[in-house]
Parts: C-alpha cells; sequence; structure tokens
C-alpha cells in the first residue's frame, strides 16, 4: 500500500510539473501578445496626438488671421473650433460591407470555377 502511495505521490508530481510547464509557456505566449498590442496602443496614441496638435496650432493661426482681417464671427469660429469626433458605427458598417462582399465574391468563385457535375449534385439537393 506504500508503494501505490509513493508512486501515485510521484504521478502526481509530475502532472504538476508538466501542467506548470504549459502555463509557463502560455504565459509567455500571451506576455508577448500584450506587449505587442501595448506598444501598438502606445504608437496610436503618440500618432493621433502628434497630429492632433499640429491642427489646434493651425486653427489658431487662421483664427488669429481671422480677427485681425476682420472677418472672424460666432458661426465661422463654430465651424473652426468644433471637434470633429470620429465615431465606431460607419467604421463598423464600412467592415461588414467589405465582409459582406468578400462572402459573396468567395461564393460566386466557388460556384464558377466547381466542376459541372457538383453543380448538378447541388441543384438536385435544393
Amino acid at each position: 500500500m506504500s508503494n501505490k502511495l509513493d508512486k501515485k505521490t510521484e504521478e502526481l508530481e509530475q502532472t504538476l510539473a508538466k501542467q506548470l510547464e504549459v502555463l509557463k509557456k502560455d504565459s509567455q505566449e500571451w506576455l508577448k501578445v500584450g506587449a505587442v498590442v501595448a506598444v501598438g496602443a502606445l504608437l496610436t496614441y503618440g500618432i493621433i496626438r502628434a497630429t492632433k496638435k499640429k491642427k489646434v496650432k493651425t486653427t489658431d493661426k487662421a483664427l488669429e488671421v481671422l480677427e485681425k482681417e476682420g472677418l472672424l464671427n460666432e458661426d465661422i469660429k463654430k465651424r473652426l473650433t468644433k471637434s470633429k469626433g470620429s465615431s465606431f458605427w460607419p467604421n463598423l458598417t464600412q467592415r461588414l460591407i467589405i465582409l459582406g462582399l468578400a462572402l459573396a465574391k468567395d461564393k460566386i468563385f466557388s460556384e464558377i470555377f466547381s466542376s459541372p457535375a457538383e453543380v448538378k449534385e447541388g441543384e438536385k439537393s435544393k
């Protein structure tokens, strides 16, 4: 009985060691993916921030010039300073349209390039 318990203990220790090894490998992969995502987010943030600053500067310069010329009124000021907030939905709809077109293209190509026997079998099943 003691030998059986010793064998089970060894088997459980080996199983635990293998599970820990697999966990370490998986966590390393997730760490790499997380690092790539973090670097991409930082780059995107930096690019957006840099381009936003340039836009603000040019808008401020335009406002100063219009004010010096006496052409600045409230309507023009609102138009120039109004932020153009980007929306999530137009981007999503564009992607869905592209996805739909890609699926339709794949279906059409598979019908065009399939053999006539496959087409006849498809018509019989309908």
